[in-house]
């Protein structure tokens, strides 16, 4: 997998998730399966090259406990990520996004209940895990485990 580089741009929205979280995992293989236009790309919060593109945007980064959004320069966190990462989903997973006029202070005390216990309620890995082989050239970091795919 790849380092990332301060001078490469990314033309595709890149997802920045909790590489050992089975929540976290199990929504990305979502993602993928309804994400047809196949521009989302993925990236472990764990790897070196999340924390270089995180520093490289400028964003301030201090816990894995929320999913981080990153298209067209500007970072999304928390349920405002959930709400833009629908826009890529086919329907009717893309009508989430038709919920952002909930207040922020409610979606995002939501996703906050849920990012506090989803170890509790959904378990967690020791290591992030290799996708599969059609899903690879989406996926960009290292940490990954090779043993297994997802």
């Amino acid at each position: 997998m790849e380092q990332y580089n301060s001078s490469q741009k990314y033309s595709n929205p890149i997802i920045l998730f909790d590489g050992v979280c089975n929540l976290c995992d199990k929504s990305v293989q979502f993602l993928l399966t309804y994400n047809r236009k196949e521009n989302l790309h993925f990236a472990s919060l764990q790897s070196t090259f999340a924390k270089n593109l995180l520093q490289k945007e400028n964003v301030q980064f201090q816990d894995l406990s929320t999913v981080i959004y990153i298209e067209n320069g500007k970072a999304y966190t928390k349920s405002a990520a959930i709400f833009e990462v629908s826009k890529h989903l086919i329907y009717p997973w893309k009508a989430i996004h038709y919920f952002s006029f909930i207040p922020k202070r409610i979606t995002d005390w939501l996703y906050e209940l849920i990012a506090k216990n989803r170890y509790n309620w959904f378990g967690r890995k020791n290591e992030c895990i290799l996708p599969k082989s059609e899903w690879q050239d989406r996926f960009h970091g290292q940490g990954h485990k090779k043993s297994q795919n997802f």
